[in-house]
């Protein structure tokens, strides 16, 4: 009688502890990526940069150069190590500034938030798009790497550079 008292309880101590293990992994939904997209990806590029200021702290640039974008498309955001930015076009390319939730000095990969929808190595990064109203994903395996930057002002901006529509001009204006 003992034994078989032992045996439910161990029985019913594996199992609570499969399913509160079950109940705590679940919390990355499963997304599917996209093996087409309506676009190129050309190599992407990546730079870790760290602010000189006290609470400068660090980050990642992203430089993804896309093309052939069809005009229904709007690129929307980049996951990377654990981190995430919104996707602004500069030209050709699209920038992001990913920037580390330590206000301190280091290179670490960041901890994963609860919300975080995807498990990524760290050389993998996650685009999102919105074609048509609905979300996608494609996941890009390869990045390139470049020499970090210091920033001795405090955290970069996005790389935004202010276009003008009209020239400044010395000559006069001819009334016709």
């Amino acid at each position: 009688m003992k034994k078989q008292k032992k045996a439910t309880f161990a029985i019913v101590m594996v199992l609570a502890v499969l399913l509160v293990y079950q109940c705590g992994s679940s919390k990355v939904a499963a997304v599917k990526f996209e093996d087409q997209t309506p676009f190129t990806v050309k190599p992407i590029t990546f730079q870790e940069w760290y602010a000189g200021i006290k609470v400068g702290g660090t980050g990642i640039n992203m430089f993804i150069p896309i093309s052939d974008v069809e005009n229904n498309i709007e690129l929307d955001e980049v996951y990377f190590r654990n981190l995430k930015g919104k996707l602004i076009q500069n030209g050709k390319e699209y920038h992001a500034v990913l920037k580390h939730p330590s206000r301190h000095y280091t290179f670490k990969v960041a901890d994963k938030p609860d919300d975080y929808p995807f498990d990524l190595n760290t050389n993998e990064c996650v685009i999102s798009y919105i074609e048509a109203g609905e979300t996608k994903f494609v996941k890009i395996r390869t990045l390139n790497e470049v020499a970090g930057t210091y920033y001795e002002n405090g955290p970069p901006s996005i790389y935004v550079r202010s276009s003008s529509e009209t020239m400044a001009s010395l000559d006069e204006e001819e009334d016709n």
